[in-house]
């Protein structure tokens, strides 16, 4: 029997946390490992052979310590991978093309989710439940089943297109990427929304309609801002898979820059025929990974509430 149960809970809670912590963090670190590594030592930390050899011995003068460095550990640091990856290739441009479409997808998808949400979540209609069944059962579709469709609908010669896009085909453009990719993350945003707009009081959006607001307008200056955790989530959660997408990116663009392909088609670019540079492909996943960061460290509070919202009563 447990003499502290207490003591007992907090010992299993920081154990696991830590667990939690060194195996999220661990491949962060491994990445930034081969990141500073020249090519000519990759060898030498167990990248190529399991475990690797000590490399080097470290003096500590003041207590004449001698310490040999056990494989896995960077002695001769060399950052240059860094800017090595934006000259060799421009992967800045990579990056922006995955920030833009993911940025434009979450605007979408939050746009055309708000006013979904507002129907399925403040209105009273006849099938209403069945029609919301419907909108997520095309989430459980994996995107490889829609893919025939699609690529012979971009790569068509649409008429109405041609004025706008070269030779009317929709392949090499940014829309045939966020437009599939808006679609196929929109159930998800459209169930999250439906259910934070459920629980606004009627009160509220009946005295802004007294006022003079449309449905429209009460949507937008009230219902809206009043779900800003639900927001939050259902446009991190979007940016995110857009962010990370590479199945539509890699067969809808021919892998230039130039042509929209995505950050993850810049880091395959260090990968050659005869020859891997893992060191810059290190260094641009982690570089790729740093706005995602920075979104996700901005907006955690509100997704944290945003995910466990109605999971108590009051």
């Amino acid at each position: 029997m447990i003499s502290n149960p207490e003591r007992a809970y907090r010992a299993g809670f920081y154990t696991a946390t830590i667990f939690f912590i060194v195996t999220t963090l661990f491949p962060f670190f491994w990445l930034f490992v081969i990141a500073v590594t020249p090519r000519s030592n990759l060898s030498d930390i167990g990248v190529f052979t399991p475990g690797g050899t000590p490399r080097a011995e470290v003096t500590i003068p003041l207590l004449e310590w001698t310490l040999a460095v056990p494989a896995g550990v960077p002695v001769d640091l060399n950052p240059a991978a860094f800017i090595e990856i934006f000259t060799v290739i421009p992967f800045h441009r990579y990056v922006f093309n995955s920030f833009l479409i993911a940025t434009v997808a979450t605007v979408v998808v939050l746009f055309v989710a708000s006013l979904a949400g507002y129907v399925f979540g403040r209105l009273r209609f006849r099938g209403r439940n069945t029609l919301l069944l419907l909108v997520l059962v095309t989430s459980f579709f994996p995107p490889a089943a829609f893919f025939v469709p699609l690529n012979r609908l971009f790569n068509a010669n649409i008429d109405v297109l041609a004025p706008l896009m070269q030779d009317g085909s929709l392949y090499n453009t940014p829309y045939a990427i966020f437009i599939p990719l808006s679609a196929l993350y929109l159930p998800l945003s459209i169930f999250i929304l439906t259910t934070f707009y459920s629980q606004i009081p009627d009160g509220l959006e009946d005295a802004a309609r007294v006022e003079g607001t449309t449905r429209l307008g009460a949507l937008f200056r009230v219902i809206v801002p009043l779900s800003a955790p639900g927001v939050a989530t259902a446009g991190v959660l979007t940016f995110i898979t857009v962010y990370n997408e590479y199945f539509f990116s890699s067969l809808m663009t021919n892998g230039l820059e130039r042509n929209w392909a995505p950050m993850l088609e810049g880091i395959l670019q260090f990968q050659g025929q005869f020859e891997v540079f893992y060191n810059l492909m290190a260094a641009a996943s982690i570089v790729a990974v740093l706005p995602v960061a920075i979104l996700v460290v901005v907006a955690q509070e509100k997704i944290v509430s945003g995910l466990t919202a109605g999971a108590v009563k009051e």
